[in-house]
């Protein structure tokens, strides 16, 4: 080669050098401008865009909602939300980063660490204990379906929730948040506070960037009354929009369970995962032509505009001045953005529902409680109600802290779902909350939905089955969150997602707690 070429060549070489390295130093400064990935109130959509972009993987993201639970949980404020964590969490993480390297396609929970209250089954290492000492060493043969539908969307089951013990049907004047196995769950703007119940442990983790989103259930406010108090989102579906096979039962007639968040479009995207048709839930099977394939497409902005939206302040006369104060605000920040408050909107029923003792739900936890304990495995102590009370009597010191009134007055009861008593209480109860409650007020007036403060409101829609949606409203003078809720009547959950939307897109209320 002549020195021409040499020198040439040499030139050539020393400029693609250059050329890589200002490139690099280029990419270097680039990664160097982006923020750090932060996780607290980080959106599943905004998980999802770092994932694509490789900022993070979803080992990272469990990683990082683990130190939170050492740091926040066990720690520091000891919020006690969490009753025990999955052991393989990391391991399920880790599968999900190989498999988006492969498979593009993948759905919006896909790798995104989930809390599930712990009256939900979940098969392998974790346990289901519903939060009671008896159940300690239960562990599940099977998933719940609401699990096994977050395990289709590719969730990672990172926690088990704790809970108001046996969903806050044991016994009568023991506090939201507390069971014998975990605890007392701690509101994580202000020990003071009122968690709510008893889905208290999903609320209190999701509200304090534990979890991503969280699984609560309800039977008459227990998804509603913690998210409304820990300043969340929270989604009581119509029942039978979600199969409660594998869940610690209530009452049929009124279990299900519903997404817990802090945005309504992550409630949303939870809600699409678990929902689905299960051949042993006969309600999942006669109601699929009412739900919605998609709920996304009702996360509108806008739709407040020409709302007809009903209050019956009745329902204020138990929440503070202060709270109604904010009430009204909303009321009147939805009137600037054209809604039209029918006010008041009287709930015929209400005064025939209220102090009426119904024998539904009593009589319907003993006949599901004694279904759901007989098929535990034989190394559980307890297989029915009858053993569950024998069991805590003999555990007193750690079980009854503060007794088993429910229970013992459940156990006297026949149980027996033929009675005469029982088929006319349940009659009754939907005539007051259907026909002579929800749907005569809305009809008549016209409504899209009713409105309440927190979770007012709350037993009638349980007794008839119906929807609600709880978004964040604002804060009082000392800082405790306040929730509005939309009712509407069966499977109106599609308007109710448009208008909470609608309201929190408006108003952005939610900001998180100091930890």
């Amino acid at each position: 080669m002549s020195k021409k070429k040499k020198f040439a060549f040499a030139a050539a070489l020393t400029g693609a050098a250059a050329a890589a390295l200002t490139a690099g130093m280029y990419i270097r400064q680039e990664a160097a401008k982006r923020k750090p990935f932060e996780i607290e109130e980080m959106t599943i959509t905004g998980m999802q865009k770092a994932l694509k972009l490789g900022q993070v993987t979803s080992k990272d993201l469990v990683q990082m909602y683990l130190d939170r639970i050492d740091l926040f949980d066990k720690k520091g404020p000891q919020l006690n939300a969490v009753i025990e964590i999955n052991p393989d969490a990391l391991h399920e993480a880790e599968a999900c980063d190989v498999r988006r390297t492969v498979t593009p396609e993948i759905g919006p929970l896909f790798g995104i660490p989930v809390i599930v209250k712990d009256n939900i089954n979940t098969a392998g290492k974790m346990h289901t204990t519903a939060g009671s000492v008896a159940l300690a060493n239960h562990r599940a043969v099977e998933d719940a379906f609401v699990i096994k539908q977050l395990k289709k969307a590719g969730a990672i089951i990172l926690a088990k929730a704790n809970l108001t013990e046996f969903a806050n049907f044991i016994t009568e004047g023991m506090p939201n948040g507390y069971s014998s196995l975990g605890g007392q769950v701690l509101n994580p703007y202000g020990a003071s506070f009122d968690v709510g119940g008893s889905s208290s442990g999903t609320a209190a983790a999701i509200a304090a960037n534990l979890g991503a989103v969280g699984v609560g259930t309800e039977t008459s406010g227990s998804i509603i009354c913690p998210a409304a108090y820990n300043s969340l989102v929270g989604i009581k579906p119509t029942i039978g929009v979600v199969s409660r096979r594998g869940i610690v039962p209530i009452s049929h007639s009124q279990d299900t369970a519903g997404p817990i968040a802090r945005t309504v479009q992550d409630a949303v995207l939870l809600l699409n995962a678990i929902t689905g048709m299960d051949e042993d839930d006969e309600e999942t099977i006669w109601s699929q032509g009412d739900v919605a394939k998609d709920y996304t497409v009702y996360l509108k902005r806008g739709e407040l505009k020409n709302a007809r939206l009903g209050i019956d302040r009745r329902y204020l006369d138990s929440v503070s001045d202060e709270k109604a104060v904010i009430i009204n605000r909303a009321l009147d920040l939805m009137r600037e953005k054209g809604a039209i408050i029918v006010d008041p909107a009287i709930i015929p029923s209400t005064d025939s529902l209220e102090g009426r003792e119904s024998s539904v739900m009593i009589q319907e936890f003993k006949y599901d409680l004694n279904q759901y304990l007989e098929k535990l495995p034989e190394d559980v102590p307890v297989h029915n109600l009858s053993e569950l009370i024998a069991y805590n009597e003999a555990h007193a010191d750690k079980a009854l802290k503060y007794g088993q009134t429910l229970l013992e007055k459940a156990e006297k009861l026949s149980g027996d779902l033929g009675s005469r008593d029982y088929l006319a209480d349940r009659a009754e109860d939907l005539r007051l909350s259907q026909k002579e409650g929800i749907d005569a007020v809305i009809k008549t007036r016209k409504l899209d939905a009713l409105i309440f403060a927190d979770y007012q409101g709350s037993d009638i829609a349980a007794k008839a089955g119906y929807p609600s949606i709880t978004v964040p409203a604002g804060y009082t003078s000392d800082g405790e969150p306040i929730g509005i809720t939309f009712v509407g009547m069966a499977f109106s959950e599609p308007r109710l997602i448009e208008l909470a939307y609608s309201f929190e897109q408006t108003t952005q209320h939610r900001v998180k707690p100091s930890l």
